[in-house]
């Protein structure tokens, strides 16, 4: 129903490439060539500055695009609302999940919702939180699913499950015996870090810092960019890290990664859903519901 000039417009607004937007839309790039040529025609001006492989939004461009967000988002409410008086869920989600929640917390409730409501279509992109925020912020995702809370003015935070982070080692580490170690103890351990922007990271710094540690204080051995990495990385070393117990669940029950407790320290948060401030309610808010209702029983 959507006019898909308009819809490729947008693709080819939002990603500046008439190659990938081809890709994304299944059609030849001359096919899009041809629609966004026709969109000029009708409107009587240039929609992009084409300057050897590179595009950019003209003054007009960044006007349509305004528009064309805010009908693509009226259309997938009006899609969201048609299916709603059938009682059933339907439309197109597009979510954006920090890296700890793409990989171990939200496919479990993916999978689930399938089932219940397979005439949904979802996609996902991942990111640290920051780059969730964005992508929020940029209208590329209608939902987000991160680690950590930036306060943004634009964004509402909702929490929607705990999490714990945990010190592990791999398990014949010389600390792995150990029930407990203390925070000077923690101080000499080599230590593997998340990247800045990571919410796990922040959340980490401000729990260490309350138990008078500074991350300066820790003996850092290397900053990798997810908790896989860390993982690989623990495995071949005698560092520890603090990470998601949701990302260690298969390694503790296989016996290869072991948690050591610290002495006076408990790393604790909530996982957040985040939403633009003044969206109403639609799919968004129906998925959630689902996803705290699944960890409720879980």
């Amino acid at each position: 129903m959507l006019d898909f000039r308009l819809n490729v417009f947008y693709t080819v607004a939002k990603r500046l490439s008439f190659t990938k937007a081809a890709a994304e839309l299944y059609v030849t790039q001359p096919a899009v060539t041809k629609h966004i040529q026709e969109l000029e025609h009708h409107f009587g001006t240039a929609l992009f500055d084409r300057r050897g492989n590179q595009i950019s939004l003209t003054t007009a461009g960044n006007l349509l695009l305004r528009h064309a967000e805010t009908i693509m988002a009226t259309y997938r409410q009006l899609e969201f609302d048609m299916n709603a008086l059938k009682g059933q869920p339907g439309g197109t989600l597009r979510l954006g999940a920090s890296t700890t929640v793409a990989q171990y917390v939200i496919p479990p409730v993916l999978a689930r919702f399938h089932e219940q409501s397979a005439d949904v279509s979802i996609s996902m992109l991942s990111g640290n939180t920051e780059q969730v925020e964005q992508q929020l912020l940029n209208n590329d995702i209608d939902l987000g699913l991160v680690e950590g809370r930036t306060h943004h003015s634009d964004i509402r935070y909702t929490p929607f499950v705990k999490d714990e982070l945990v010190l592990v080692c791999r398990a014949d580490h010389p600390l792995a015996d150990r029930d407990e170690i203390t925070l000077d103890e923690l101080r000499d351990v080599p230590f593997l870090l998340r990247e800045r922007g990571s919410g796990s990271l922040e959340v980490i710094e401000h729990a260490l810092r309350g138990a008078g540690v500074k991350l300066t204080d820790l003996t850092i051995e290397m900053h990798l960019g997810s908790t896989e990495s860390i993982k690989s990385y623990l495995s071949s070393s005698r560092c520890m890290a603090f990470v998601s117990v949701f990302a260690v669940q298969d390694e503790l029950q296989a016996g290869t990664l072991k948690v050591v407790d610290v002495q006076d320290l408990i790393i604790q948060r909530d996982l957040y859903s985040i939403q633009l401030q003044g969206v109403s309610e639609g799919l968004a808010d129906t998925f959630m519901r689902f996803a705290r209702q699944h960890y409720r029983k879980s």
